[in-house]
């Protein structure tokens, strides 16, 4: 797959321990964005955050918190993009989801063996 130019950039925000059926809920979003034959997706772990709620959870000792933050960002063409997101409005209950227009300058993968 070649991605370049113009695209649309997905993350979705929701906390580590929100499942989907027994699993946790970002790899539920990687497998179906991998199912859709999207470009890529990857998981971002934050430290600290809060949302509606305005609980704040945080990875500081003191404070420990079982359910921080988790991103799942996902960049493709729009269309393919756009087409994804009901499998989002199914998982996301809780959370944020974003959408932004990006340019992708270099997308890569490795040479096979």
């Amino acid at each position: 797959m070649r991605l370049s130019g113009k695209a649309l950039r997905l993350t979705a925000i929701v906390g580590e321990n929100d499942t989907h059926q027994h699993k946790p809920l970002y790899h539920e979003i990687v497998l179906r964005a991998r199912r859709a034959g999207l470009a890529g997706a990857s998981v971002f772990h934050g430290v600290e955050g809060f949302g509606a709620s305005s609980a704040i959870h945080t990875a500081r000792l003191l404070s420990l918190s079982e359910d921080l933050p988790v991103a799942v960002v996902i960049v493709d063409d729009e269309s393919r993009v756009r087409a994804f997101l009901p499998e989002l409005d199914e998982l996301v209950t809780e959370g944020l989801v974003l959408l932004d227009e990006v340019e992708v300058i270099r997308y890569a993968g490795r040479e096979p063996r």
